[in-house]
C-alpha cells in the first residue's frame, strides 16, 4: 500500500490527487490536439467539483489558472486565456499599510472620533445638537458593551469633550438613554446573532448530511 505522505506533494491539495494525476499524464501526452483535448475534459471536472466558483468573476479564467500552476506551468495547449507567468503568483503581496493614527479611546472605537470630527465641522444648530446627543448615546453604548457595568452620564459626557478637545458645546443636563434599555437592547442583539450563528450551523450541517 503506498501512502499519501511517500507520494509527490499536490500544488492544490483542494481538487484532490486525482485532478493532479491527471494533470501529470497531460503533460506527459506528445500529441498537442490530443492534450488540449485532455485538459479541457480535466476543466470541466475542475469546475464540477467547485460550483461554489460560478459566483466567481472570471471563473473559467481562475480554473486555467489553477490547471497551469498544477502543471508547475509546463502546460502547451490551445487554451482560451494566456498562459500565466509563474512569476505572477511567486511574488510576494504588497505590505498593507497600517493606520497610523492611534485611537486615543480604543473603547469608543474610531467610528466615534469620526462622527465627533463631522460634528466639529457643522454649523451651529438643531442638526448638530442633535448629532452631538447621538454621539454621546453611542458612547454610552460602547462604554457599557466595553465595561459590562452601568455608565454615569458624567463620564460620557467628560470623555466625549475629551474626544472633541473641547470643540463641542455640551449639555450635561440632557439625560442620555439609561444604562438598563441599553444593557437590554445588547443582550437582545446577543440573543439574535446566536440565534443566526446556530440558524448557520443547522443549514451548514444539513447540507453535509444531504451531500
Amino acid at each position: 500500500m503506498q501512502y499519501n505522505t511517500a507520494r509527490p506533494k499536490m500544488i492544490i491539495p483542494e481538487y484532490g490527487r486525482h485532478i493532479q494525476d491527471m494533470v501529470n499524464h497531460a503533460t506527459k501526452i506528445e500529441d498537442k490536439e490530443e492534450r488540449t483535448e485532455m485538459v479541457f475534459a480535466i476543466i470541466d471536472v475542475m469546475g464540477q467539483l467547485n460550483p461554489h466558483l460560478r459566483d466567481v468573476a472570471d471563473f473559467n479564467h481562475k480554473l486555467w489558472d489553477h490547471i497551469h500552476i498544477m502543471s508547475d506551468f509546463k502546460l502547451e495547449v490551445d487554451a482560451p486565456f494566456p498562459k500565466p507567468e509563474p512569476e505572477h503568483f511567486q511574488s510576494k503581496p504588497n505590505k498593507m499599510p497600517y493606520p497610523e493614527n492611534a485611537i486615543r479611546f480604543k473603547h469608543y472605537g474610531k467610528g466615534v472620533e469620526r462622527l465627533v470630527d463631522k460634528a466639529i465641522e457643522m454649523e451651529d444648530g438643531e442638526e448638530k445638537e442633535a448629532l452631538v446627543l447621538a454621539i454621546a448615546n453611542l458612547m454610552k453604548k460602547h462604554y457599557i458593551n466595553w465595561s459590562g457595568n452601568t455608565a454615569d452620564d458624567k463620564i460620557i459626557w467628560l470623555d466625549l469633550k475629551k474626544v472633541s478637545r473641547g470643540k463641542l458645546n455640551i449639555d450635561e443636563n440632557i439625560t442620555l438613554d439609561s444604562s438598563n434599555e441599553i444593557a437590554v437592547r445588547l443582550n437582545e442583539n446577543a440573543s439574535k446573532n446566536n440565534k443566526k450563528g446556530a440558524t448557520r450551523k443547522k443549514r451548514k450541517t444539513y447540507r453535509k448530511k444531504k451531500h
